[in-house]
C-alpha cells in the first residue's frame, strides 16, 4: 500500500478496494478464471439484517461476507440469480488492524482471500495456502 494513503486519515473505501482487486489479480489463473461475475463491495458496516441474519451483535465483529452459492453448488440450469457478491466492511477492517498491528494491505488481502475462499468451497487450510501463493 502507498504509504501516502495512510497520512492525515484512514483509508478510503476506493483504497480498499483497489488493495482487494490487486490482491485478486495475484491469484493463481485457474482461480481469477473462476471469478466470473463476482462484484466487490466495500461497506462501511454490515447492515442491521446482516448482522441479525449472521446472530452478530457487534458491527465491527464482521470484516467481510460472501453473498452467493459456491461454484460447486451452483448449476447451468440456474438462471436470473444476482451475481455472488463479495463484502469488505472497512471499519471492522479498520479495527482489526488497530487491534493487531496487522499491515492494511495484509489484512485486506486476506480478508479478500477468505471470502474468496467461499466462493469456491475452501476449507480453511486451503484459504490460508491461497493467500500464502499470493503474498509478496
Amino acid at each position: 500500500m502507498d504509504g501516502q494513503d495512510l497520512i492525515g486519515e484512514a483509508p478510503s473505501p476506493d483504497t480498499f478496494e483497489r488493495v482487494a482487486r490487486a490482491t485478486i489479480e495475484k491469484l493463481p489463473a485457474e482461480f481469477r478464471a473462476h471469478l466470473g461475475e463476482i462484484v466487490l463491495i466495500v461497506e462501511e458496516f454490515a447492515d442491521d439484517e446482516t448482522l441479525r441474519g449472521l446472530n452478530i451483535e457487534h458491527p465491527l465483529d464482521l470484516t467481510g461476507l460472501y453473498h452467493g452459492r459456491p461454484i460447486g453448488e451452483k448449476s447451468v440450469f440456474e438462471s436470473g440469480a444476482t451475481p455472488d457478491r463479495i463484502h469488505l466492511y472497512r471499519q471492522a477492517i479498520l479495527a482489526e488492524w488497530c487491534e493487531t498491528g496487522v499491515r492494511l494491505d495484509d489484512l485486506i488481502a486476506h480478508v479478500t482471500i477468505h471470502e474468496i475462499g467461499h466462493h469456491f468451497g475452501l476449507s480453511d487450510d486451503d484459504m490460508h495456502a491461497l493467500e500464502d501463493a499470493v503474498a509478496d
